[in-house]
């Protein structure tokens, strides 16, 4: 293993190498979530492709080599960054599910013809799941319904 120094992204913008710490108690100062990761089956990543960059608008980023050899892509967009790993045994996370916040939720959803079941179960937060090809569950999010007080109309 290397040290957080010898890594290659130690000063890339967003990079939690060395993450702060909270000097008084000697605990990490958690910042956010680099990425998520969802399986796919092998070989499928034209078809990952098609879905989240040509469905989500999300946009492939190149893997470094030692990685792209193993398969699976990398797809992001702002402060999205989503992985997909190709696995020998695949199988779709149905319950377990990365959420994603959006601007225009609703109308995005109907313009990318999404099959998505909306959720209305936390009050003034509108959000849906829908499924990448391969049966893997992804919550979507609308950013502008994130934090409003009970009882007021979202943002």
């Amino acid at each position: 293993m290397t040290s957080p120094t010898e890594r290659p992204d130690a000063g890339r913008p967003g990079s939690t190498t060395g993450a702060a710490r909270d000097e008084r108690s000697g605990a990490p100062e958690w910042v956010g979530i680099d990425h998520v990761q969802l399986a796919i089956p092998v070989g499928a990543e034209d078809r990952a492709r098609e879905f989240y960059c040509g469905v989500l608008g999300l946009t492939e980023v190149p893997k470094p080599p030692v990685m792209a050899a193993r398969g699976g892509a990398w797809f992001e967009a702002g402060a999205v960054r989503l992985h997909v790993g190709a696995d020998d045994s695949f199988v779709p996370a149905r319950k377990a599910h990365p959420a994603i916040t959006v601007r225009r939720l609703v109308s995005f959803v109907e313009s990318a013809n999404l099959d998505a079941s909306w959720n209305t179960e936390i009050p003034g937060l509108v959000r849906c799941h829908v499924s990448d090809p391969f049966g893997n569950r992804i919550e979507l999010v609308d950013a502008d319904t994130i934090d409003t007080p009970p009882g007021e109309a979202p943002r």
